[in-house]
C-alpha cells in the first residue's frame, strides 16, 4: 500500500510580534543597523522577519483578503482607542493600537464611513511627550513622526512616497549655526528614516 502524504500543518497565527517585524522590514532599506537592534530586542530571528513580511504581503494582496480594519483587528486585537476625527469636510475615526517596540508611539488607522481606510501609520501616543526638533541635526532616524516634523518646521510640503507605507516632506530647517536649508525628510510607516539637504543654505 502506498502511504498517504501527511497533511500540511496549519500555519502559525500571525501575531502582533509579526506585525512589528513587518514595520521593521520596510525600514530596513534606510536603517539596517537600527532594524537589526530592534529585531534582536524582539527576540525574532531574521528568517521570521522575512516570513512575516511575505505573509503580510500575501494577506494584503489576496483577492480573498479581509477588509483592512478586520485584518488589523485579527492581528492586533481590539484597538486601545477609537477617536472621532474630522478630515476636511469628512467625518472619520482614528483607531490606535500600542506598539511594544516603541512604547511612546501608537499604530493608527484613520478610517472613514463604511470602513474605508484613509491612512495607516505610527503616531505619538496621546500621553507621551512629543519631541521638539529645532534644528536639522535634531532630525535623526526614528526621532519623530510626519506630523511632528511638519509642525516643527512649517510650512512643510508633503511629497509622494517612493513605495507603499512611505511618505516625504519638503521643509526648511536651520542647522546649529543658524543657516537655513531646504530639506527632504523621508518616513516609513510615519516614522522619520532619513533627511537629505536639497540645496545650498538660504539667507
Amino acid at each position: 500500500m502506498v502511504p498517504m502524504p501527511s497533511a500540511k500543518p496549519p500555519a502559525s497565527p500571525f501575531t502582533a510580534l509579526d506585525f512589528q517585524l513587518v514595520l521593521l522590514r520596510r525600514m530596513a532599506d534606510f536603517n539596517p543597523d537600527l532594524v537589526e537592534d530592534a529585531r534582536r530586542t524582539l527576540g525574532a530571528p531574521l528568517a521570521r522577519m522575512r516570513e512575516a513580511h511575505r505573509r503580510w504581503q500575501a494577506m494584503v494582496r489576496s483577492p480573498r483578503s479581509r477588509p483592512p480594519l478586520s485584518r488589523y483587528r485579527s492581528v492586533l486585537g481590539e484597538p486601545e482607542s477609537r477617536t472621532p476625527r474630522r478630515v476636511g469636510d469628512l467625518d472619520g475615526e482614528a483607531w490606535q493600537w500600542p506598539v511594544p517596540l516603541w512604547p511612546d508611539l501608537r499604530f493608527e488607522v484613520l478610517t472613514g464611513s463604511g470602513g474605508a481606510v484613509w491612512n495607516e501609520w505610527l503616531v505619538r501616543a496621546p500621553d507621551a511627550a512629543p519631541p521638539a526638533p529645532r534644528t536639522l541635526e535634531d532630525l535623526t532616524p526614528w526621532s519623530c513622526t510626519v506630523d511632528e516634523a511638519a509642525r516643527a518646521f512649517p510650512p512643510a510640503r508633503p511629497l509622494e512616497g517612493t513605495a507603499p507605507a512611505r511618505w516625504g516632506l519638503a521643509l526648511t530647517a536651520p542647522d546649529v549655526r543658524g543657516e537655513r536649508h531646504e530639506v527632504v525628510a523621508e518616513f516609513t510607516w510615519g516614522l522619520l528614516q532619513r533627511t537629505a539637504v536639497s540645496g545650498p543654505p538660504r539667507p
